[in-house]
């Protein structure tokens, strides 16, 4: 795809939607690494039901400790792997409460550390947290980079390090709302909604098997 096309497809999901965010519910940048660690295998809509009943109670690496693993596990129990997530939500509290004063830390490697947090995780609290120009590749993302021709890739990297070569700095911070929304909502992955499609006249589908995108 040329870089002409890139920035009308940027342009045009920029028009329809000038202030995309996450459409998961936070209000500090610790709610956000929480609700993204719950998300993993979980939809946005299930982690948000659940952190309705968690952050009112505990919202802070010292309250999530606080409550304990019983506790923390009984809030998100309706999740899919809510023990695992549990553990995980526990230890990378106290992690944060041990090595960075309680704080979220605004760095790559340090976020990656953290239990439960692989690098699509990192990118996303990066970016929504922090504004970092980074961009979280899931099976949403993914599938429209490769079906729409933006940024083609057999692995979750190549999509992700093709994005951000091809994908002009006025959009970086906001592409991977824009991404993630299209996918979810217009190019779904068993019947792409072409019709409701705005770029579809930039679109490069061609209705063929994409490759599987591996799970954070």
């Amino acid at each position: 795809m040329n870089p002409t096309k890139r920035h009308e497809i940027y342009t045009r999901l920029r028009a329809a939607n000038p202030e995309p965010t996450t459409e998961l519910h936070y209000t500090s940048p610790f709610e956000l690494l929480v609700a993204v660690v719950l998300s993993a295998q979980s939809t946005d809509v299930g982690v948000n039901k659940a952190t309705a009943r968690l952050f009112p109670v505990a919202n802070t690496p010292q309250k999530i400790v606080d409550l304990g693993l019983e506790g923390v596990r009984e809030h998100i129990k309706t999740i899919g792997l809510f023990n695992g997530k549990a553990k995980n939500v526990i230890a990378l509290s106290e992690i944060l409460l041990r090595d960075h004063g309680g704080e979220v830390p605004r760095d790559r490697d340090a976020l990656e550390a953290l239990p439960g947090v692989g690098r699509k995780t990192a990118n996303v609290v990066l970016n929504t947290a922090f504004g970092e120009h980074t961009i979280a590749v899931d099976t949403h993302i993914f599938r429209v980079a490769n079906r729409t021709g933006l940024a083609k890739g057999k692995t979750v990297r190549q999509v992700e390090d093709r994005l951000i070569k091809f994908t002009a700095a006025e959009f970086a911070r906001d592409a991977h709302h824009w991404l993630i929304l299209h996918g979810r909502y217009i190019c779904k992955a068993r019947k792409p909604d072409c019709p409701r499609c705005s770029i579809i006249d930039l679109c490069e589908f061609k209705r063929k098997t994409l490759p599987a995108a591996p799970l954070d």
